[in-house]
């Protein structure tokens, strides 16, 4: 990292309520060298809000542009400006553009920093009264069903809640295909419109939030979902399995932590049979 590179700056925008801006956003947001926003018109409202005018040149920057465009930055950062990547909420590189000028600046030694604020994901985390101390972002699930109920199976044994991005046209569907993977009684929340006049927060088991999305849901929707409870098994029934994965090249010390992690048997117990088995 030189002294003369500039600085990438990723910004959190509002999921709804302007209000929720950090004061560093309309700070950034005028004295940049460079904006790079998902959507420059959105941009010039989000200013208006906010009372501010962009001082640099404002590009925009999509998925449609990102890989042609991050290039560019890139020499701009290499030359000394200070770029400021804003995306249509929350926060860039999120399930939005953003990663690839991250990977690039970094690669060219160039600082990469962020003003923290609204998130979706965090928010839904915090209002479904589901567990949090350990989670995962899943993102947008694939349109086509059979891609998408692939997926969700390869899900069912996860154990951290997890947070996805849906469509309203899609929700009905996508809650089903979890029923259908995870079971019916998985317990879930639908955040809907988040920060927003109509902000609305559903809870209940992913089979009856599929009865209730037929009729219809509208606005932006982030899913929250239980993790996987543990399948509690006996350390004779776990034995064979750890014997397979052993003998296939995987260490007996991580395959009984993770067999550990997804039956909530004893690790070391588990080793220890584990270690009495294999010297028989």
């Amino acid at each position: 990292m030189t002294d003369s590179a500039g600085v990438l700056v990723l910004a959190a925008t509002p999921i709804g309520d302007p209000r929720d801006a950090a004061p560093r956003l309309a700070h950034e947001l005028s004295t940049a060298d460079v904006v790079a926003a998902e959507d420059t018109r959105r941009l010039r409202r989000l200013c208006s809000e906010l009372g501010v005018s962009p001082a640099g040149s404002v590009v925009s920057y999509h998925e449609h542009n990102e890989a042609s465009r991050t290039s560019d930055l890139v020499e701009r950062l290499v030359g000394g400006a200070r770029v400021l990547v804003v995306t249509d909420a929350g926060m860039p590189s999120v399930s939005d553009p953003g990663y690839r000028l991250v990977d690039a600046a970094v690669t060219a030694g160039i600082r990469v920093t962020c003003v923290p604020g609204p998130s979706a994901v965090l928010m839904a985390l915090a209002v479904s009264g589901l567990p949090v101390d350990r989670f995962c972002f899943e993102g947008f699930l694939p349109r086509k069903a059979g891609e998408r109920s692939r997926v969700l199976a390869g899900l069912a044994d996860e154990r951290r809640t997890m947070v996805f991005f849906e469509a309203p046209h899609r929700i009905e569907a996508t809650l089903a295909a979890m029923a259908e993977a995870f079971g019916p009684q998985r317990q879930a929340a639908v955040c809907r419109e988040l920060t927003k006049t109509y902000e609305e927060v559903r809870r209940g088991a992913v089979a009856e939030l599929a009865e209730w999305a037929a009729d219809g849901v509208r606005g932006e929707i982030t899913v929250v979902v239980a993790g996987a409870t543990a399948q509690v098994t006996s350390l004779e029934e776990a034995l064979p399995g750890i014997r397979e994965r052993v003998a296939a090249g995987e260490r007996l010390k991580d395959v009984c932590a993770d067999v550990a992690a997804r039956t909530g048997l004893s690790k070391k117990a588990l080793y220890d049979a584990a270690v009495v088995l294999r010297s028989r």
